[in-house]
């Protein structure tokens, strides 16, 4: 191969590389994996580092050997047709949206395993949201901060508890770049807070179609406190998060701003980047000499709040000091008081003394509100009630768009391949449409159930390379000197994947050790359960809900049957959701905004078992997966607890394991495998995030863009 034919070569690959379009398309992970299986592993599956270290003779030698080059050629050439297409949904309906987009705030981002600037599942919800709206062509740009040290990484010493460190992030490794003056230098923008102004740079990733910016402190004008204030997500006190959030709300609009990008509509996924509207209305005040009240009513329009939790804890509230310390300038600016301004994010305006809440900030500041699931909105309503004092619950005005989740990011390449074989290369455009899926039928169960045993056995041995490691690096060993002797290929595996948080209840399953034990030691029916999750730093009732499976897994009789695989991400959510059997949700209802790593394992023929909270409230019909309990409520958590842990062991012991170990003559579970199709053909068509963007544009985006109106 000549030179100049692999320095072309090398030149696509980087430009694939630094779009994030790959991250959901197989072909293109699949070209990267094969040029160099063993370097891919080593570079943690991120193609700039990938490139970094492969050298141009390692390149032509790989590429001819393998005969690659021409399928680097056509992912080149889909990637171009795919940004330039003539043809697309938002082309046919987004109309206004044309002129001037959507902008999505959001405080974290997850996108792929890469790019550690996510911590939990509000990160992969904004990742997919932005992912579905670059498939549907939707004119969006994404808005957030760029944390160098991202979350944190999660080690579990010998006693079973969480240890967190918090490593460096490298620009130079990741699809980003800064966003430049006509100068060619570094854009700035800057903020105030407190007495002084932050600066700000500006990072741009290219998620499709879509450009994320990500605002970033750490630039050699501000002082040292200054620097560190966006290195870390969620990090530091009240003091920190309210600077973060003003530098995520009001920075992040006059990022746009400067960059020529004037949104037609600013939807604000969860409180954080509440601050983001009132920096839109001092700039109506000031550059079309509108009052306070019309300019707040203006942008109030053209505003889409989005609440994602039930849990009280989970809403940011600040002290009135704080407030005035860091935004005496902004309300100064606005010619209102602070009580004025206090007011804005307090449920009831006759409160003088109450924290300002961001979520109230954001409800005040909306036209147009939702909640994430239709029980969500139920809870939602009971919530914020007293911030619409002459209404009756129900017609407190916060509607819902149920979660659904960006297929291709999450599907199996080996399911992709499956719905290729028997609904054409038109499911990925399709999957939306509810009598698409009734095709599914059209595949066999044995090849099915086959296809579903070869992804178990890829988990298996991926989390068995896992918890090698882990060993290797508590006693100091080389990790392929190590024997793991956990888990089996061919019996019921069981996962539980998420944040740690206590209203999750991890530990439910644990309840009774000696019924659990009888269920996953049955002499001819046994099961096994794979735990992964992080708590936050700061929650140590999270962290010993970790210790509590460690001292589980200790025991002799669950020592091959419970594992736990730590430093939870998006590498090891893929994992999971790809080659469990079942997918176990027991949260403390109605606590579970949506839960939308259930939805991941459906189109990957997993099943479900859950409380009715959240999505499966609303999805569950009895035969597209198990129902644990039913839809009551106790008023004592400790009852409650009890009745849901003796559903669990029902649900198990009557339904989930007997329909698992039902084999025909041909060695398949059919009424398990019926239950798998029922569950693709009622549920795939809803739960995934096409659907959702879809609804976000016709109910919401539009309306406040100036459409059709909206009962929101």
């Amino acid at each position: 191969m000549r030179e100049t034919e692999v320095a072309v070569l090398r030149r696509r690959l980087a430009e694939m590389a630094q779009n994030l379009w790959w991250t959901w398309e197989p072909e293109a992970i699949e070209i990267f994996r094969d040029i160099d299986p063993d370097l891919w592993r080593r570079s943690s599956h991120n193609p700039i580092v990938f490139l970094g270290n492969l050298n141009d003779s390692d390149l032509a030698t790989r590429v001819e050997g393998k005969a690659i080059e021409s399928r680097i050629n056509f992912q080149f050439r889909r990637l171009r047709e795919y940004l330039n297409s003539s043809q697309s949904y938002g082309q046919k309906h987004a109309g206004p949206l044309w002129r001037r987009p959507v902008a999505y705030f959001c405080a974290e981002f997850g996108l792929h395993e890469s790019l550690p600037v996510y911590c939990g599942g509000l990160g992969i919800l904004a990742g997919d949201h932005l992912k579905s709206a670059s498939d549907l062509n939707i004119p969006m740009v994404g808005v957030g901060l760029f944390y160098s040290h991202s979350y944190f990484s999660q080690r579990i010493d010998e006693s079973g508890w969480q240890q967190e460190n918090y490593p460096s992030s490298s620009t130079e490794t990741m699809p980003i770049r800064r966003v430049l003056d006509g100068k060619g230098n570094p854009l700035i923008v800057a903020v105030r807070t407190g007495d002084h102004d932050i600066r700000l740079q500006i990072w741009q990733l290219n998620v499709g179609r879509v450009r994320l910016f990500l605002l970033d402190s750490d630039i050699e004008d501000n002082d040292q406190t200054d620097r560190e204030m966006t290195r870390v997500l969620y990090g530091g006190g009240e003091a920190v998060r309210i600077r973060q959030e003003i530098v995520l709300g009001i920075g992040g609009y006059r990022a746009l701003r400067v960059m020529g990008i004037d949104p037609a509509v600013l939807h604000l996924n969860e409180g954080h980047c509440a601050f983001g509207p009132l920096e839109a209305v001092r700039l109506r005040m000031k550059e079309q000499a509108e009052d306070y009240r019309t300019a707040l009513e203006n942008v109030r329009r053209r505003t889409v709040f989005t609440t994602h939790t039930p849990v009280d804890a989970g809403h940011d509230r600040f002290p009135p000091d704080l407030v005035k310390a860091n935004l005496g300038w902004l309300i100064a600016e606005l010619g209102i008081d602070l009580e004025e301004f206090m007011a804005l994010g307090r449920t009831r305006t006759d409160d003088h003394s109450g924290p300002f809440c961001m979520t109230v900030l954001g409800l005040k500041l909306s036209r147009r509100r939702n909640a994430v699931s239709a029980l969500h909105a139920e809870t939602s309503r009971r919530m914020w009630k007293s911030a619409w004092l002459n209404r009756e619950e129900g017609d407190v005005p916060i509607g819902h768009i149920t979660n659904g989740v960006h297929v291709k990011s999450w599907l199996a390449p080996s399911m992709a391949r499956l719905y290729v074989r028997h609904l054409g290369k038109v499911w990925e455009t399709r999957m939306s449409f509810y009598e698409f899926w009734q095709d599914i039928d059209r595949v066999s169960d044995i090849e099915l159930w086959e296809e579903h045993q070869v992804l178990r056995d890829q988990l298996i041995r991926f989390v068995r390379r896992r918890l090698a490691l882990r060993l290797a690096r508590l006693h100091g060993t080389d990790p392929a000197h190590v024997t793991v002797d956990a888990l089996d290929n061919g019996i019921l595996t069981v996962g539980f994947s998420r944040r740690f948080a206590t209203y999750k209840r991890v530990a439910l399953i644990l309840s009774d050790p000696d019924r659990l034990d009888a269920i996953l030691n049955h002499p001819e029916r046994p099961a096994q359960i794979i735990f992964a999750g992080k708590a936050h730093p700061q929650d140590h009732e999270g962290k010993r809900l970790i210790q509590q499976i460690f001292e589980a897994m200790r025991d002799p009789r669950f020592r091959s049957r419970i594992v736990f695989i730590e430093d939870y991400d998006i590498w090891v959510a893929r994992h999971m959701v790809q080659g469990v059997d079942l997918w176990l949700n027991t949260p403390e209802r109605p606590k579970e905004a949506c839960g939308t790593s259930g939805q991941k394992v459906l189109l990957n023929g997993g099943l479900n078992c859950s409380i009715l909270d959240g999505w499966w409230a609303e999805a569950a019909d009895g035969l597209n997966g198990f129902i644990i309990g039913d839809d009551r409520e106790h008023a004592d958590p400790a009852v409650q607890r009890a009745r849901d842990a003796q559903a669990l062991y029902r649900v198990l012991e009557e339904q989930v394991v007997p329909e698992f170990y039902d084999r025909n003559e041909h060695g398949v579970p059919a009424c398990w495998v019926r239950r798998m199709k029922h569950a693709i053909k009622t549920l795939g068509w809803r739960f995934n995030s096409d659907r959702m963007v879809k609804d976000y544009l016709l109910e919401l985006y539009l309306p406040a863009a100036g459409g059709k109106s909206c009962a929101f």
